[in-house]
């Protein structure tokens, strides 16, 4: 059924939830897991001032992402769970959704916050990556009581 499954993840609490719950539904069915961090650059465009520190912010975003996804493969390792990493730069729902269908992934699972009662009203990456993924999407929404 999904024998390859994307987890977007960026360190948050929501990611962490959807994370897990990827990683429970591979060891489920014998999937593997691949862990998507985007790099999210700030500005668009960019003022000058970040152009020349461009490439250390870059790193450090890279570092950052390094960490987080080594945490998650970590998990799914310990539930017997083969684990990619994997990076992108540009805008997140863009990036997950082109990931997605570049490298075939069968099913996106993703976390999604806890935004009150109005919130279905703003939407989020989540909200972007259901509206415009080729795939299908497993969202796990926090509740109000975890955050």
């Amino acid at each position: 059924m999904y024998d390859q499954i994307l987890i977007p993840y960026d360190g948050s609490d929501e990611a962490r939830k959807g994370a897990e719950h990827g990683i429970e539904l591979a060891a489920a069915l014998g999937s593997s897991v691949t862990v998507l961090y985007v790099i999210d650059l700030p500005g668009a465009p960019r003022a000058l001032a970040l152009r020349d520190d461009e490439e250390e912010i870059r790193e450090q975003y890279r570092e950052y992402g390094e960490e987080v996804l080594d945490e998650i493969c970590g998990l799914a390792e310990e539930h017997g769970v083969d684990c990619t990493k994997a990076f992108r730069t540009g805008a997140p729902a863009e990036e997950i959704t082109d990931f997605a269908e570049e490298k075939e992934m069968d099913v996106i699972v993703m976390g999604s916050a806890y935004r009150g009662p109005l919130g279905s009203i703003l939407g989020g990456t989540t909200d972007k990556v259901v509206r415009t993924a080729e795939v299908p999407v497993i969202t796990q929404r926090m509740q109000m009581d975890e955050i």
